[in-house]
């Protein structure tokens, strides 16, 4: 007699992350085992969890209308001569790896020059005199700024010149400033910021942008069912959104809250999650708009609100920041970081943060999800980003009531101290790190008061103590060990001589492996780089602040060439750009504004690009005939580093610096046979 038998259904654990193979930082590591022994998800869990899509990732799905998604997978093996992979309106990979790469520079475009569009409207109001709770900080920068627009700095009177009402200079530059998202007519002013040589490359092919918004609705109508399907032309209009990025909305961003907050000089922080105190009130700040961040720090310093935060049993107040926003309040007042973007979730799983105040771009909607195990008042303030759990307080961010709405958020997180739990867990691990460097700030640094100029830079750059020049930023990825490639790719340059320039979360990574200190030089650094930063007091990595802050890395670059001795164009230099473990659409909007203003530019990981050669060889071989730049992808860190080592070293042997110059101690006879030559 046969006997029935029920298999017992056996409930497997979920896969989560390994907290040493996700992140090379102590402090991620504790933090993620943390969340797993509280059974808290986090991104590195779904990162597990999750595989990508391999057909999305080669950038060959076409989803831009109902007949699809047509995906058009490689065919095993390769592609062998003609390729005839096509969707159902007969789209092919070349068309479709293009609309999807174009919507990509659409999308970070449109991320960064609205971000700038919030910023110029605050200048307007303060410029006008309606909004009573900024200033105008830095008057000499808007004096600077406003030949760029055409507006004047003086007067004629009685046949006297003399300085112009500051105030009507202001508004005059704001206006022009607000009216590049949708002018009419002619071109971005900007552009004539570039060296010239490039600018005419710009004319010639076509790319100039005719105002910032109309360059991004153009590739959305472009890539839309049946419209543009040649990805050379569609190239040429994402480059031209791309320049409208970097040399627009960008630039803009950084120019004008360079004049309303202050431009960066350096100055002395700490980074990572150990900056948060257990007895202090922890707020973060977390996104990428500086407008409300600037009042919530003036607000967390007033004499009144400390003292409200200790009549409710805290010693103080604790701010502290996570991605771009935390590199606008870094570099302008040394308020620490808290982390990098994949950190987000683990500063609420401390148990310390009391609040967490999000504005824009890089917030993950799971920190709903955490915060609901947590005490943390979660706080979105920006009218286009809400979430949609009932745990998060909404408080729109007013510039017109500025100082009242963060009041009433540092308030909000000041009562919330004693509603925490008592398993608090902070990791101790924390570096100090120093930020600050802007476009002037480094003139001040090579030359002085009185002499600053990036003369020094290129002298070094000249003779080999400094190999080249880099620019080392971007996002983190869960698909990557959480800060691995950042580290190891600057490392790896420094140890060969090459300054790198930072900005965003590969910043906040330095910052964290203590990189962003003067003292790093005698440790990593090649030996000519050493004593550059030695004589000059500058750490071997100088971070220039936020994503939007890579137009300071153009204009870093316009003015070595100004300065003299290494070519006429940027695409002369001794330079390369990289992207180790990029995530956004703003990253490869960043990448192109590189590549088409003649850098040349890695990025790790992956591109979605892969699946459609032809498109790709377009990307990688030919722009380089005609900007100069050129896209390039390698996953392995040290052999990224080294492919930037390697096309620095071309550049120097174009130049004919490749070789080092004997140092020869000249008598005055000898000065003064040079001197009659």
């Amino acid at each position: 007699m046969a006997v029935e038998t029920k298999a017992k259904k056996v409930e497997k654990a979920p896969k989560v992350a390994d907290p040493i193979q996700s992140s090379i930082d102590p402090a991620t590591q504790e933090m993620i085992k943390r969340a797993q022994e509280l059974g808290i998800e986090t991104v590195f869990d779904r990162a597990v969890t999750m595989k990508p899509c391999n057909i999305g990732m080669q950038g060959i799905c076409c989803k831009n209308c109902a007949m699809g998604p047509c995906r058009l997978p490689l065919p095993k093996g390769g592609i062998e001569g003609e390729d005839t992979r096509k969707g159902l309106c007969g789209a092919t990979a070349n068309t479709i790896a293009a609309r999807n790469f174009a919507r990509m520079v659409a999308g970070g475009a449109a991320a960064h020059s609205d971000h700038g569009r919030c910023v110029a409207e605050v200048f307007l109001s303060v410029a006008r005199g309606e909004s009573h709770d900024y200033k105008i900080k830095d008057r000499e920068k808007l004096l600077d700024l406003a030949p760029h627009f055409d507006v004047a700095t003086t007067v004629e009177v009685d046949g006297e010149v003399k300085d112009r009402n500051f105030d009507e200079v202001a508004v005059e530059v704001a206006e022009k400033a607000l009216n590049e998202w949708g002018r009419a007519e002619g071109e971005l002013y900007n552009l004539k910021r570039a060296p010239a040589p490039l600018y005419e490359k710009w004319k010639k092919q076509g790319v100039c942008p005719r105002n910032i918004d109309r360059e991004i609705v153009e590739i959305m109508h472009r890539t839309h069912m049946g419209v543009d399907q040649d990805y050379k032309n569609l190239v040429k209009q994402c480059s031209r959104a791309a320049i409208a990025d970097g040399w627009g909305g960008s630039m803009l961003a950084t120019d004008l809250q360079d004049i309303v907050f202050g431009t960066p000089y350096p100055v002395q922080g700490e980074a990572n999650l150990g900056v948060m105190k257990e007895d202090h009130v922890n707020i973060i700040v977390h996104g990428h708009e500086p407008v409300l961040s600037e009042m919530i720090v003036a607000m967390c310093q007033k004499p009144e609100i400390v003292e409200y935060a200790k009549s409710k049993g805290a010693k103080g107040i604790q701010l502290s920041g996570i991605c771009c926003t935390a590199n606008e309040i870094f570099q302008r007042h040394g308020i620490p970081y808290a982390g990098t973007f994949l950190q987000q979730e683990l500063a609420i799983i401390t148990g310390a943060c009391d609040a967490m105040v999000v504005d824009i771009q890089c917030i993950f909607q799971n920190l709903a999800n955490v915060a609901k195990c947590f005490h943390t008042k979660l706080i979105t303030t920006h009218p286009i980003a809400r979430m949609e759990q009932d745990n998060v307080l909404h408080i729109e961010f007013d510039e017109h009531h500025a100082l009242e709405d963060a009041e009433r958020i540092v308030r909000l997180a000041i009562d919330n101290y004693s509603n925490r739990g008592a398993e608090v867990m902070i990791p101790q691990h924390k570096s100090v790190a120093i930020g600050g460097f802007s476009v002037e700030s480094i003139k001040y640094h090579l030359g002085g008061t009185f002499r600053g100029t990036y003369y020094t830079l290129n002298d070094n750059i000249i003779n080999g103590r400094i190999r080249g020049i880099a620019g080392v930023v971007g996002c983190n990825n869960a698909r990557t060990r959480h800060n691995e490639a950042h580290i190891t790719v600057v490392k790896e340059l420094i140890k060969n001589d090459v300054i790198v320039l930072t900005t965003g979360c590969n910043g906040i990574a330095c910052a964290m492996e203590g990189l962003l200190t003067p003292e790093a030089a005698s440790v990593y650094c090649g030996p000519g780089l050493a004593e550059v930063c030695e004589t000059v007091g500058i750490p071997p990595v100088l971070h220039l602040g936020s994503c939007v802050d890579n137009s300071r890395i153009l204009l870093a670059a316009t003015e070595v060439v100004k300065a003299g001795g290494l070519g006429k164009d940027i695409c002369d230099l001794p330079a390369a750009g990289s992207a180790p473990e990029w995530m956004s659409e703003k990253a490869i909007s960043i990448g192109h504004y590189f590549v088409v203003s003649g850098v040349y530019t890695i990025f790790g990981y992956h591109l979605p690009v892969e699946g459609a050669p032809v498109f790709q060889k377009y990307l990688f071989e030919e722009l380089e005939n005609m900007y100069g730049g050129m896209w390039d992808l390698e996953a392995d860190p040290i052999k990224h580093a080294r492919k930037m080592i390697a096309h620095i070293d071309k550049k120097r042997k174009e130049l004919g610096i490749d070789k080092a110059r004997e140092r020869v101690l000249m008598s005055m006879e000898d000065r003064m046979k040079l001197e009659s030559a």
